[in-house]
C-alpha cells in the first residue's frame, strides 16, 4: 500500500504584476536562453510542490497555476489565491521577477525550522531591506494573519503581524527584474 504524505515545502511564486517599470511581463524576459520565471523555477529543490499565481504558461517543471481575484489585485490577494492548494506547514513565498532566488529558499526554511517561536523567515538583502517575496513562512501563522480583504493591501503589513525572524541573504539572490537595467544585471551574473 502507497501511503501519501503531504510535503513539508510549497513554494508558491507570484508571477502577476503590472510591470509598469518594466514595460511588459518580467518574469517572461530573455534572461540567457530562457525566461526570469523559468530560471527561478529551475533552482527550486524537485521534492517542493509549487504554485504559480498569475496568467498559466508553459514551464520547465510541473506547477499548479492559480490566479488572484480581481486579476492584478496585489500580492497579498494573489498569495491569498494560492493558500487553498497549501497542504504543508511551511510555504515560502518568492517573486516571479527573482531569478537567483531558489538558492536561498532551503537556508530560510532551515532558519525557520531552527527558530520554533519565529512565524517567518524572512530575506534581508544586502541593503537591509526585509524580503517579504523571499521567505520561508509558516502555513498557519501566515493564513491567520491574512485581512479579510487582499486586495490591494502591501506586501509589508503582512510582516507588522507576525513574529519575524531576518536571516541575511545573498544580494544575488535578492536581486528582482524589475527594469531594465536590472535584467541586465541579472544576465551579467550568469556572465562573470
Amino acid at each position: 500500500m502507497t501511503t501519501h504524505h503531504a510535503p513539508a515545502v510549497t513554494v508558491v511564486v507570484l508571477c502577476g504584476g503590472s510591470a509598469r517599470r518594466f514595460g511588459s511581463d518580467k518574469t517572461r524576459a530573455d534572461l540567457a536562453g530562457t525566461t526570469v520565471l523559468d530560471r527561478l523555477l529551475g533552482g527550486l529543490p524537485g521534492h517542493w510542490p509549487v504554485i504559480c499565481v498569475g496568467a498559466p504558461r508553459p514551464v520547465p517543471r510541473e506547477v499548479t497555476w492559480c490566479q488572484e481575484h480581481p486579476p492584478g489585485g496585489g500580492p497579498l490577494a494573489a498569495l491569498a489565491a494560492s493558500l487553498p492548494g497549501v497542504s504543508s506547514p511551511v510555504l515560502v513565498l518568492l517573486g516571479g521577477d527573482m531569478p537567483y532566488a531558489a538558492h536561498a529558499a532551503p537556508s530560510l526554511v532551515s532558519a525557520l525550522d531552527l527558530a520554533p517561536d519565529a512565524d517567518a523567515a524572512v530575506g534581508r538583502d544586502g541593503a537591509g531591506r526585509s524580503q517579504p517575496l523571499l521567505a520561508a513562512y509558516r502555513t498557519a501563522a501566515l493564513a491567520g494573519a491574512l485581512p479579510n480583504d487582499p486586495v490591494g493591501m502591501p506586501l509589508m503589513r503582512l510582516l507588522d503581524t507576525l513574529r519575524v525572524l531576518d536571516v541575511p541573504v545573498d544580494p544575488v539572490a535578492a536581486l528582482d527584474v524589475d527594469t531594465p537595467e536590472d535584467l541586465e544585471r541579472a544576465r551579467h551574473r550568469l556572465e562573470g
